[in-house]
């Protein structure tokens, strides 16, 4: 057999597996959760852009984009969205988070990625898991942060009230695999 021929066939199984998630920003969600003194809230994102690319058969991912817009993001108090937007420097302030690679201990599926804040870039970890119905995936899990890892003061009010550094960002991502 010629070398490109068998080159070509070897290729084959590797991009038959291989699939992109159309997400549904309707079905989806990606929320932030904070503590803040005395109380706590959350903030639902929007809207965003999102490519997934993975595995058909495994959904192993072989690539996420991730970006967004903070003045998306929305705690159901517009004083409050508006001062966060002001404390990320203003001027349309953006994230963003790009997969590096994925691994299973103990049967947990954790990602790999970096997330850009603020200007800043940091490599995260997180648990996920992932499961299909017919052309439907669904993508969840939870990543802890810090916003001090950011380069981001911390936020007080009113000289007693403060909002813990420490956010959890939770993830429910459905999409149809194309």
């Amino acid at each position: 057999m010629k070398p490109h021929l068998t080159l070509l066939l070897c290729l084959i199984p590797a991009l038959a597996g291989a699939g992109t998630l159309e997400i549904d920003k309707g079905k989806s969600r990606i929320q932030v959760d904070a503590k803040a003194t005395g109380h706590a809230f959350t903030g639902t994102l929007g809207n965003f852009t999102a490519k997934v690319t993975g595995d058909d058969a495994t959904l192993a991912p072989t690539g996420v984009d991730l970006s967004w817009k903070f003045s998306d993001l929305k705690t159901g108090d517009n004083e409050r969205d508006q001062a966060m937007v002001k404390w990320l420097g203003g001027r349309g302030p953006e994230g963003s988070f790009k997969f590096i690679k994925m691994w299973t201990d103990k049967g947990q599926n954790y990602a790999q990625g970096t997330l850009k804040i603020h200007g800043i870039s940091k490599t995260i970890a997180f648990p996920y898991s992932a499961k299909k119905e017919g052309k439907w995936v669904t993508i969840d899990g939870t990543a802890a942060l810090d916003y001090y890892d950011f380069g981001l003061p911390l936020i007080r009010s009113m000289a007693v009230m403060t909002v813990n550094p420490k956010l959890a960002v939770r993830f429910h991502l459905v999409g149809e695999a194309k």
